[in-house]
Order: structure tokens, then C-alpha cells, then sequence
């Protein structure tokens, strides 16, 4: 990379770290979102089945993220590289097994990698290569590898492919996008020499008590809980509702509206201040959640995909800055804290999907019930502390 200038390496690098993120998280962890309804209709899977896969995924992302709580930044190079290399193979895997355990395992495997693909990306843009101002394009990775799966999954769908033939599509793009990062992954550490004089942004002291940490960690648990029914089943409960569109083109737009989220919610904090912010975004991501339950018409489906796409990144960064603050008010890391609760609502909520739609027939009570516990965690937001 050494024959570009350094903003244009800069762009470049973040680039490498937001592809660890397309692969491990947008295909690795989401793409199951999209090729459900077939595998469904295929008899792969059962929707039980399917639920116990998701819930495996989540489970493997929580225990993921533990196992690398005090990950070192000098490791981050190896690590998306094996994180990466064993997501493809994940992803090939389940192209040819059929048992509904062995994908269950599968899945569960693919979430532990997911995890360890964001905190290695992580590491190695920001810390690793000291990348500072390169966030906003390295999560982004999150939404654009979510559109470039569901893309490729609807144009597998267009040519009547079973599912695990959706799967080694998703295997071959995601291993075409790896080798198109390969070089800069490889770059070494002093890179950015050229840069590192630059400004680097300054954080505001401000004192927390340890309740608000206790507060916090609740509230990042419920959004967990609250948006992870609609980013696990937006296609399958569209389908067959929908005229003249393929419902992975709207978990797409899911994928496309989250984007620039990270930005467009960090920029938000500032102006308003924390407390406003996040109680706006579990909201407005409240509204999108239960739009669906409403009217499964395009326009209702639509807003759905683009207000819980573009606000579910925004918690997390949220939460996370708020948490960063708040370390100093208690005897934990609240960085590595916060994994927790966000990763046990993410399980429980294809759980709690699985048990209301076996009473109902329906998703929408879980839709509602999500719709819920947000707005109780936009409540919880929204009173006591400093105004911030």
C-alpha cells in the first residue's frame, strides 16, 4: 500500500477491518436471517429447529466475546485471519450437511467466530494499527455485509437454488471479498506513521455513579432482547405476504440503513446529549419492531427494515460510549460487562418467539412483546442521572 497517499491508505485500511466484519458478522452471523424461509420450505429445518439455531448462534457470540475479554491488540492480525478463514468454512459446511444438529452446531460455531471477527477487527483498526477515526467505516462492515448477503441470497432464490446451494454462493462471495482484503490485513503496524500527529478526539470526563452502570447494563440487555426477533425472522414472517417483492430485498434494506448509523447516532449524542439520544433510538427502533404486526403491506414492512436497520448499530455505539464513561464508577470492565446482557436477550428472544408463535400461530405477540421491552428500556433511558 505504500504507493498511496496516506488519507487514501487510511480509507483503505479501515476498508480491510470493515470486510472481517462484512464476512464474520453481516454472512457469518446474519445471513442465516435470509436463507431460513428456505431451508424452511426445503425441510432442512424445522421452525423449531431453525429457532434452536439461532438461539446456538447468540449463545456462540456471548461466549465468543468472553473468551476474548482481555484479547491483545499485538494478536488481532492472526486472529482475523483465523476467525475469517474458519467463517468461510462455516459457511461451506453448510452447503452439504443436512442434520439438524449438525447445523445447530454449526451455527453455534459460526457465532463464537462472529464475535471473535469484531472484537480481532476491532483491535487491529483502532488499537493495533491506531486507526482511530477509522470506526465509523469499520462497523459499517456490520450493515454492508448484511446487503451484500441478502443480495446474493435473493439472486440465488431468482434461480430456484435449494438452500445449501444459497450457502456455497454466500461461501464463494465472501471468500472473493476476503482475498480483495487480504493485502491490506496484512499491512503492517506503523502504516499510518503519516497520520498518527493527527488530532485525535478528546473525551469528556463527566462523573457516574455505579447505579447508572447497573442501569445501563439492564437497558443494553432489553435492546438486545427488543431487536433481535426482527433481525432473526424479517424475511420469514413476510413471506407470503408480500406481492411482486422478495422479502430478502427488505432484510437488505436492513442491512443498507445501518450503514451509516454508527455516524449519523455518534453525531446525535453530541448535539442532544447521551440520555435524549438513546431514549430517541430505542423509540424510533420500538416503532419499526412493531410496524410489522400492524400490516405486512410493503410500505409498513419497509419502514420496519429501515428504522430497526438504521438504529440497532446506533444502541451499540450508544451503550458502548456511555459504558466507557461509566468504567470508572465501578470495580468491572463495563466494555467487556456490557457483552453479557446484550448477548443472554439475544438468546432468549428467538425462544420467546419459538413459545408465543407455538400458542399463537403468529409472530406478532413476539413483535409486540420486543416493541415492549424497548419502550420499557427507552423509559429506563430516559429518567434519573445527570441531564447529559
Amino acid at each position: 500500500m505504500g504507493q498511496f497517499r496516506p488519507e487514501v491508505k487510511a480509507f483503505l485500511l479501515a476498508l480491510a477491518g470493515s470486510t472481517v466484519l462484512m464476512i464474520g458478522m453481516g454472512y457469518g452471523r446474519f445471513a442465516f436471517t435470509g436463507i431460513l424461509p428456505v431451508m424452511l420450505s426445503d425441510q432442512i429445518l424445522t421452525l423449531r429447529q431453525g429457532n434452536l439455531a439461532a438461539s446456538a448462534n447468540y449463545a456462540g457470540y456471548l461466549l465468543g466475546a468472553l473468551m476474548l475479554a482481555k484479547a491483545k491488540p499485538e494478536s488481532a492480525t492472526r486472529m482475523n485471519m483465523i476467525s475469517v478463514v474458519l467463517t468461510l468454512m462455516c459457511l461451506a459446511a453448510l452447503s452439504w450437511i443436512s442434520s439438524p444438529l449438525a447445523i445447530v452446531i454449526v451455527r453455534g460455531i459460526a457465532g463464537v467466530l462472529s464475535a471473535v471477527t469484531l472484537i480481532a477487527a476491532s483491535l487491529w483498526l483502532l488499537q493495533h494499527m491506531k486507526h482511530h477515526n477509522g470506526a465509523p467505516v469499520l462497523f459499517a462492515g456490520v450493515g454492508m455485509g448484511i446487503f451484500l448477503s441478502a443480495e446474493f441470497i435473493a439472486a440465488g432464490k431468482a434461480l430456484a437454488l435449494t438452500s445449501q446451494q444459497i450457502w456455497l454462493l454466500c461461501a464463494i462471495s465472501a471468500t472473493v471479498l476476503f482475498l480483495c482484503a487480504l493485502r491490506g490485513l496484512l499491512s503492517p503496524a506503523d502504516s499510518l506513521l503519516a497520520l498518527h500527529g493527527a488530532a485525535t478526539v478528546q473525551t469528556q470526563s463527566d462523573d457516574g455513579r455505579p447505579r447508572d452502570a447497573m442501569k445501563l447494563l439492564l437497558i443494553y440487555g432489553l435492546a438486545g432482547f427488543g431487536y433481535i426477533i426482527t433481525a432473526t425472522y424479517l424475511p420469514l414472517f413476510l413471506t407470503g405476504s408480500l406481492s411482486g417483492i422478495d422479502p430478502v430485498h427488505l432484510w437488505a434494506v436492513f442491512g443498507l440503513a445501518a450503514v451509516p448509523s454508527c455516524f449519523l447516532w455518534h453525531k446525535l449524542v453530541v448535539k442532544i446529549g447521551y440520555r435524549r439520544a438513546f431514549c430517541s433510538n430505542l423509540i424510533v427502533q420500538a416503532c419499526g419492531v412493531a410496524l410489522p404486526a400492524w400490516s405486512h403491506s410493503l410500505l409498513f414492512c419497509l419502514l420496519s427494515a429501515l428504522l430497526v436497520g438504521a438504529t440497532f448499530l446506533g444502541t451499540v455505539t450508544i451503550a458502548l460510549s456511555e459504558g466507557k464513561r461509566l468504567n470508572q464508577t465501578v470495580k468491572f470492565n463495563m466494555i467487556d460487562s456490557l457483552t453479557a446482557p446484550y448477548g443472554v436477550g439475544q438468546i432468549i428472544g428467538p425462544l420467546v418467539a419459538d413459545g408465543l408463535y407455538s400458542l399463537t400461530g403468529s409472530f406478532n405477540p413476539s413483535l409486540l412483546t420486543a416493541c415492549g421491552v424497548l419502550l420499557a428500556a427507552a423509559a429506563l433511558a430516559a429518567v434519573g442521572g445527570k441531564r447529559r
